[in-house]
């Protein structure tokens, strides 16, 4: 048995996250897709009894299929009520992560109105049938980083900068904030009710990603097939953050609030603004928990904010077929500076991420190569970013 795999082995006897997540039972909206895949990999060897909600896999090749996890899957549309009710009536879930959506700016432009019936009726489906479920304690709504009005400033965005959207997704991502909000104020902050908050993140990349028009994703395409990439926006640029290091941050706010008291009540929201050349701008902050605090940043150090070309020529250097060009042609708006301020995070829930973009891109790559020459890497993959996360301190893979 080799190193990687006494680590997977080994997860649930190190107590990761405190040992919350051993033998609960925990719904995962969206598990057919990448991230959730990901997680539910990482909760099944946390030893939680996971279920899944979702939409057939998007993809052909899909890393939910490669994994053959041993959880109970559903497949249904989150914007059918009654199947999301059925599901959680049968699975008594005690943790909920509703990761379950839409995910692409550019298809949000295609089918506009199937985004926002996804990402938003969805949600209040699956918020109605927490609040009627006694066994839910604890809810985690993963929105995006794009949920906030994006003025291209040059600073990262705090959890209490204003909320919009340009294009469809962006705006059904503020809308879904705000969805979480008030089902917050006005269904979970009573007397036994469950803990509810939010995680906005953005520009995960790892490996087990088929979606179109993401950007490693079709550079292994490209790659594998000897062709050039041509890239919209090489000099966008994001916050490029690996898979395991966003689903850190979930994991430990879900650990927190399964930490907390149900219904302990609510504070009031901050009054907190920011100055933007233009005077106070007032700005909505949601708070009911964790001392006020109930949305979360959960981004890469600043310095992996990078150029969509810097990340190109990163995976250049471990894979030799990477070649793109600048296709030239106009596209709908897309954001070309986005960073987010993660100090909440850090100093609240003690969270750090334990690759930086670096590291992140050449794993991506990694798995691709390693799924061309007939391997799924995912598990070992885990293991290694645990190990890592354990020799860094990082608080969540300590005791």
């Amino acid at each position: 048995m080799d190193q990687r795999q006494r680590a997977v082995e080994s997860l649930v006897v190190s107590k990761l996250f405190d040992g919350v997540y051993a033998g609960r039972r925990v719904l995962v909206t969206g598990h057919t897709g990448f991230k959730g895949s990901w997680l539910c990999l990482w909760l099944r060897e946390l030893g939680a009894q996971v279920t899944g909600l979702a939409l057939p896999p998007p993809t052909d090749p899909n890393h939910f299929d490669l994994l053959k996890l041993d959880i109970e899957s559903h497949i249904h549309d989150i914007a059918d009520a009654a199947a999301v009710e059925r599901v959680l009536d049968s699975s008594r879930p005690e943790m909920v992560f509703h990761l379950a959506a839409q995910p692409l700016v550019l298809c949000s432009y295609k089918q506009p109105v199937e985004t926002f019936r996804t990402n938003l009726q969805g949600l209040v489906n699956v918020l109605e049938s927490c609040r009627r479920t006694d066994s839910v304690r604890a809810v985690v709504v993963v929105t995006s980083d794009k949920c906030y009005e994006n003025r291209n400033w040059p600073w990262p965005y705090r959890e209490s900068d204003r909320l919009g959207g340009h294009d469809p997704y962006s705006a059904s991502k503020a809308a879904a904030e705000i969805i979480a909000h008030s089902y917050r104020q006005s269904f979970f902050a009573g007397p036994g009710s469950a803990r509810l908050a939010t995680a906005r993140a953005g520009n995960v990349i790892g490996g087990g990603d088929w979606a179109a028009n993401r950007l490693l994703p079709d550079l292994a395409r490209a790659a594998a097939a000897g062709t050039r990439l041509r890239i919209r926006c090489p000099q966008a640029v994001r916050p490029w953050q690996h898979v395991l290091d966003c689903l850190s941050g979930y994991l430990t706010l879900g650990q927190r609030l399964l930490a907390t008291k149900k219904g302990t009540g609510s504070e009031p929201p901050s009054s907190r603004a920011r100055q933007d050349g233009g005077g106070e701008v007032p700005v909505p902050f949601f708070g009911d928990a964790m001392n006020g605090q109930a949305a979360w940043n959960f981004g890469p150090d600043p310095n992996s904010c990078r150029t969509v070309a810097d990340v190109i020529a990163e995976a250049a250097r471990h894979w030799p077929a990477v070649r793109w060009e600048h296709d030239g042609q106009p596209h709908p708006v897309e954001t070309h500076l986005l960073q987010l301020d993660t100090s909440l995070a850090r100093a609240g829930l003690r969270w750090t991420p334990a690759w930086d973009w670096r590291r992140a891109v050449a794993e991506t790559v990694a798995w691709y190569a390693a799924f061309q020459a007939g391997r799924v890497a995912t598990r070992g993959q885990l293991a290694t970013y645990v190990a890592d996360a354990q020799t860094a301190q990082v608080a969540w893979a300590v005791k």
